[in-house]
């Protein structure tokens, strides 16, 4: 058997967090056996369609690392989409005939009947329901409505939907890949709606054609999901066709355990690009938000992950989508990657800064060299390193060492700047800087924050920053002297 999974978003907006973990497992399970990942666009809902969201969640998958084997691609660039294998159409939208088909089909069989009722209706029985403190569905009013009185009623203009027959007795019985045996009451369960008023299916009708003629073996998938499971099963025996395998994943919860929303936080994938994280890192947290392979590893590449994942090492509790866990793996992998792969990633958020110019590019590297491991994101390097490219201002007693003095500061300044100047430009980097440095300060009997301080502050302008000898091995020999010098001046 070819594992085939799929990805099956609703072009609403950006790819969520929640979706993006989605995406990854079902990739995951596909590529560990050699098989098919999948991209379908679920357009049923026109009304909440968003034009460009496609477009927006092939870009969240590209930045993640793994893209469709099979189903709604780019074609060229990041502009236009194409579809790509011998199933399609991949988008439901260009589906309308093939759902047509299916439910005419149950119609005929007795699976599925016309319903006509209004949507009055249903709000008052809806009342009535909450207010007798009755479960809440359909009363299969319209289910005993005969065919023939049914089409009399659809010639003469009557408005309907077509419902599905769910069984009134028994139960429905599967087996879940994260939460083993799941057993519903089939009376508890109404007649969903499988197609609307305007033609359309409805996610019901519409996952299990799809799923079916796509040949997906494995379904996973949110675990709101869960409660209608019983109904689409009912609809692959009607049908007398195989099921996949179902993956009901927990939901993501913020801290106080309630789902994952705006109100709380970002909850797209866009949003974190633009705030500068890397992908293996989202990618990485992601894959660890329910499931865990046992033992100490927490950082995996992509193709460690595709060896290692398990559906049934997934929990079946939410998972805590925990921010400072987030800015770890990030700060992880900055110190991994290397800063000529840093700097190129991080390019974009320098062009954006108004201070910057192009011609500084080839510094960038050696410059981020400084921050990489010290700030969070890429979005904070430009004005991480900004000290680098731009001579900081600065109040002049911030120099001043808390046992030291202005003259003494504007004396070990000058003094240092004669002793930097004898270095030559071969030997101007951290580790000779670092021990000739030592040797000056022990000569003149400095102690080294007498010296050290100074020197950092009049090289970066702040009281925090990286050390002084790092500072000046990227700044270079001129301009560390320059900075020296124009300390000394101020004070």
């Amino acid at each position: 058997m070819i594992v085939r999974t799929r990805f099956a978003p609703s072009p609403t907006g950006f790819l969520h967090v929640g979706g993006l973990r989605t995406a990854l497992y079902a990739y995951l399970l596909a590529k560990q056996n050699n098989g098919k990942f999948i991209l379908r666009i679920e357009d049923t809902d026109q009304k909440r369609s968003v034009e460009g969201a496609t477009e927006a969640i092939l870009r969240s998958l590209r930045w993640a690392g793994f893209e469709p084997d099979e189903g709604v691609v780019f074609d060229e660039g990041e502009e236009k989409t194409a579809q790509k294998g011998d199933k399609g159409p991949y988008i439901q939208s260009q589906r309308l005939d093939i759902y047509k088909k299916y439910a005419n089909e149950l119609i005929a069989a007795g699976h599925a009947y016309y319903c006509f009722c209004t949507e009055e209706r249903l709000t008052k029985l809806r009342e009535e329901q909450q207010k007798n403190k009755a479960p809440v569905g359909y009363d299969d009013h319209c289910r005993s409505v005969s065919l023939i009185e049914a089409k009399k009623r659809i010639d003469a203009g009557e408005q309907y939907v077509v419902r599905m027959k769910m069984p009134r007795e028994g139960e429905t019985t599967f087996v879940d890949l994260i939460r083993g045996e799941v057993i519903f009451e089939n009376k508890l369960i109404d007649d969903q709606i499988i197609i609307k008023s305007d033609g359309f299916p409805t996610y019901h009708l519409a996952v299990v054609v799809d799923d079916h003629l796509m040949e997906i073996t494995h379904s996973t998938r949110a675990e709101e999901w869960l409660p209608s499971t019983p109904k689409h099963i009912q609809l692959y025996k009607y049908f007398g066709w195989e099921m996949p395998r179902f993956g009901h994943l927990p939901q993501l919860v913020n801290k106080d355990r309630t789902k994952l929303s705006k109100r709380q936080g970002d909850v797209a994938v866009e949003d974190y690009i633009r705030k500068g994280y890397l992908s293996e890192a989202m990618v990485n947290f992601v894959a660890f938000l329910g499931w865990n392979p046992g033992g100490e590893k927490e950082i995996y590449a992509l193709d460690e992950l595709v060896k290692e994942f398990s559906l049934e090492k997934v929990g079946k509790s939410g998972s805590y989508f925990n921010l400072e866990k987030l800015d770890w793996y990030n700060k992880e992998y900055l110190k991994i990657l290397s800063s000529e792969e840093v700097a190129k990633r991080a390019e974009q958020y320098f062009v954006a800064a108004d201070w910057w110019k192009k011609e500084w590019t080839s510094k960038l590297p050696v410059a981020v060299s400084l921050e990489k491991e010290r700030v969070t994101t890429l979005a904070e390097l430009p004005e991480a390193i900004k000290l680098v490219f731009i001579q900081p201002k600065f109040n002049p007693e911030i120099l001043i060492w808390k046992k030291s003095n202005k003259e003494e500061a504007k004396k070990i300044l000058t003094e240092l700047v004669d002793c930097l100047n004898n270095f030559s430009v071969q030997a101007w980097n951290k580790a000779d800087l670092q021990t000739k440095v030592g040797e000056w300060i022990k000569e003149k009997g400095y102690t080294n924050g007498v010296v050290l301080w100074p020197m950092r502050v009049a090289l970066s302008g702040q009281e925090n920053s990286p050390g002084p000898f790092e500072i000046a091995e990227v700044l270079g020999k001129d301009e560390t002297l320059t900075r020296l010098q124009t300390a000394a001046n101020n004070l």
